[in-house]
């Protein structure tokens, strides 16, 4: 047991951290970019920054489910990536099909999947609010202070 959570827990650190230091680099590629998209016109580079943001949200879970499956496999949990990665990935977004389940010796490892998912989908889901409403915010200061 004491395996399985350790294991876990270092699983779901390293997500975190590697989606804290994915938002950390698209937050200063947009800040680089921030004298050009407060310009008009808005919508498009709003647009922009929603598909920008959403690659990298689909890049983060997708390194995360990866991350997951590949352990299953190191352990031998599962035989082929295939059903590794399909049980990290309905384990991560939390759906819980219930047609491929873990052993029991490693089945807490399943619900720190979900754990991590929730987390991860809070996170990146805050993120991406966060942005859009921070530049708009900006544009609509400088439009403000153009009229």
């Amino acid at each position: 047991m004491f395996v399985q959570i350790a294991l876990g827990s270092a699983l779901l650190l390293a997500s975190m951290l590697i989606a804290g230091i994915g938002y950390w680099v698209l937050e200063s590629r947009l800040t680089r970019l921030r004298p050009w998209l407060i310009k008009a016109p808005h919508p498009p580079k709003l647009m922009l920054v929603l598909c920008t943001t959403a690659i990298w949200v689909l890049f983060q879970m997708t390194f995360a489910v990866w991350m997951w499956a590949l352990t299953f496999v190191a352990l031998g949990v599962f035989e082929t990536v295939e059903v590794a990665v399909y049980f990290a990935l309905v384990s991560f977004t939390t759906l819980g099909f219930g047609d491929i389940l873990l052993p029991v010796e490693w089945r807490l490892l399943g619900g720190m999947a979900a754990l991590n998912g929730l987390l991860n989908i809070g996170l990146v889901t805050a993120a991406m609010i966060e942005t859009l409403r921070q530049l708009r915010l900006q544009q609509i200061a400088i439009q403000d202070n153009d009229t």
